[in-house]
């Protein structure tokens, strides 16, 4: 048994990584801003803020893995993102804690050789700035020079609340999509990629996509 620790525990990702982790006997610590509105996650329930250090480094002590699902919407996405990224960077390995599994995005992710989805001409504007804060945290984590062994779990565009297989397929910075071009990834089957990565880690210090 392991004990994980899960930034942004109240989000469809969170609460299914902690039912994943749960459900395979590992003792779970949830982060969340107000621990009033989560008493239904069943496990220790904890206020904390992913951007800040000294509380990532309080909070995480203890624990042999962490995983960052969180996102703060009232926050620029590069101030957030980066933030985070240098929360865990430097709080994690002053906690102990070794292991870190990021959520990505898919819009960083390659559709041709060199190309990334938001730099197609079609990207939506409106979600230009999101995409590139999401971006900058990747790069932080990429530029960092840590003992930390993180990982980045990107899932494709389509997320949905479907029935866990308990399979999934990986690659690198490429979009994994299937022959008719669709890319989809339920949340319980992100979550057992995410809690497979801490109880078996097979990607270190690197981004992978993650898809059915």
């Amino acid at each position: 048994m392991s004990r994980i620790i899960v930034f942004g525990a109240g989000g469809k990702a969170g609460r299914a990584v902690i039912s994943e982790a749960v459900n395979r006997g590992h003792d779970v610590t949830a982060v969340v801003r107000d621990p009033s509105k989560y008493e239904d996650l069943g496990v220790t329930v904890v206020a904390g803020d992913v951007c800040d250090a000294s509380s990532v480094a309080s909070l995480a002590t203890g624990h042999d893995a962490a995983v960052n699902a969180a996102y703060d919407p009232q926050s620029a996405p590069a101030d957030f993102f980066v933030g985070a990224a240098k929360a865990f960077l430097e709080g994690l390995p002053k906690a102990g804690v070794g292991r870190a599994v990021v959520i990505g995005m898919v819009s960083n992710l390659e559709v041709a050789p060199g190309l990334r989805m938001l730099d197609t001409p079609d990207f939506p504007e409106a979600y230009r700035e999101f995409a590139q804060g999401h971006t900058a945290g990747l790069d932080t984590l990429r530029a960092a020079e840590t003992e930390l062994d993180w990982v980045v779990l990107t899932p494709p565009m389509v997320l949905d609340l479907a029935a866990r297989t308990g399979t999934y397929r990986t690659g690198g910075d490429q979009l994994l999509a299937k022959e008719d071009g669709t890319s989809h990834l339920s949340y319980a089957d992100l979550a057992v990629a995410i809690v497979d990565e801490i109880e078996n880690p097979q990607h270190h210090r690197t981004r992978i996509a993650v898809a059915d």
